[in-house]
């Protein structure tokens, strides 16, 4: 087979074709961030080293200035980066929208406590969450985020009555966002195109937005306790994620991505799954294939109890198949998903590459691409990524990709 571009080969996997080898990329680069820092420095030392890297379409801006969703701002442990739980088209509220935010320390408190109020013309929604050491927002709460699911003392959604102003804040895009988003992947896209990469789009979102509105713990209870609370509220999620999923479907992407990290069966039944989820699931995955593009479903836990409700979605690729911390049986999932779904992932990040030996390491690569490559449809990577920056997990990196070199 003659050899292909990475963005050829990438695209064989994800359609389950013969590829010239099989591809490796990281879902995730944190690590690379620090070692590589500037998008086109990172994408260009991912390719030096023989892997086949994504270029986000748009970058990675996330917000408006002056919105009262903006979440750019208060990254103070990390300097330079955007929040990037809503990665992607810039999120904004309805221009009458404004906000209020202030912090209590109550007498024999442990913590100050941090609140956030949008004032919208259906009323107030206000969220307030511990303040603890590791708060890493200075006296700022975000619109969404996870640091607010484990400290929060009041969630922003309690009620039906919050859904209407709710509304004014899952705005769908304006005109200014759609000129910003597609001013902002000019100079990756060209880039894509240039060196022959995947252009992908992260991410959409449905219960994991509506956790951190809600709760992840007080989600799975409203399920029961008001269940058309929930299928009103993801209701108007998914319709303003399709809002902007179909903007962003008609500039050139290949692989649409959805994050399902709070979507697992370690938070939902799969009776639950079912109803609340998966018809929002099938929705997204058929808007992607009438405009030709592949659709990505990130789950690195709880998966192997719903895998047969995603393949029943078609969805085209697996992201996050972890085998130490994520309960993913190798094996069984390859059994199911071969020729009808691509799978993404395979060995552990932090307990198999960072921490772990070489010797492991290319046990590890070696097992899993026994077992996940044959009959096509694999792209090898860390789940969920390189975290640490460290020159010994740097070393260990350079054992993996060489493992999966020796073996691809």
């Amino acid at each position: 087979m003659k050899r292909m571009s990475s963005r050829e080969r990438m695209m064989h996997a994800l359609s389950c074709d013969p590829v010239d080898y099989t591809p490796c990329c990281f879902m995730l680069l944190h690590g690379f961030d620090e070692w590589f820092p500037g998008e086109q420095n990172l994408v260009a030392a991912q390719a030096d080293l023989g892997l086949d890297p994504l270029v986000d379409i748009p970058s990675w801006s996330v917000s408006r200035p002056g919105d009262p969703l903006d979440l750019r701002g208060y990254q103070l442990d990390y300097p330079g980066k955007v929040n990037v739980t809503l990665r992607g088209m810039p999120v904004h509220a309805h221009r009458d929208v404004t906000l209020r935010e202030w912090r209590e320390l109550g007498p024999g408190a442990r913590y100050p406590v941090l609140h956030r109020e949008y004032l919208t013309p259906a009323g107030p929604l206000t969220v307030s969450a511990n303040q603890t050491e590791d708060w890493p927002y200075g006296d700022h709460l975000l619109f969404v985020d996870d640091f607010i699911i484990a400290r929060a003392t009041k969630t922003l959604i309690t009620k039906p009555s919050d859904l209407k102003a709710l509304a004014y804040l899952l705005q769908p895009p304006d005109a200014e966002t759609i000129a910003h988003f597609r001013s902002s992947s000019e100079s990756n896209r060209k880039l894509a195109q240039e060196m022959e990469l995947l252009r992908v789009y992260q991410w959409g979102v449905l219960a994991d937005m509506a956790s951190w509105l809600c709760g992840l713990q007080e989600l799975i209870f409203l399920t029961a306790d008001q269940p058309a609370l929930v299928e009103e509220l993801f209701h108007m999620i998914a319709d303003w994620n399709l809002a902007r999923m179909k903007v962003v479907l008609n500039e050139g992407i290949d692989l649409w991505v959805r994050r399902g990290w709070y979507e697992g069966s370690d938070f939902w039944s799969p009776a639950l799954y079912r109803k609340f989820i998966f018809p929002h699931l099938k929705k997204e995955v058929e808007t992607a294939h009438a405009r030709g593009v592949r659709f990505g479903y990130i789950m690195t836990a709880g998966a192997m109890p719903l895998l047969d409700m995603i393949l029943e979605a078609r969805v085209d690729v697996l992201i996050g198949l972890d085998p130490v911390q994520g309960g993913y049986d190798l094996r069984e999932t390859k059994a199911k998903a071969k020729g009808r779904m691509c799978l993404w992932g395979g060995v552990n990040g932090s307990l198999t590459v960072e921490a772990g030996t070489p010797e492991l390491i290319r046990e590890t690569v070696k097992s899993t691409m026994d077992i996940l490559a044959p009959g096509n449809g694999f792209i090898l990577s860390p789940v969920d990524g390189i975290y640490d920056a460290s020159d010994r997990v740097r070393s260990n990196v350079r054992h993996f990709i060489d493992a999966w070199k020796e073996c691809r």
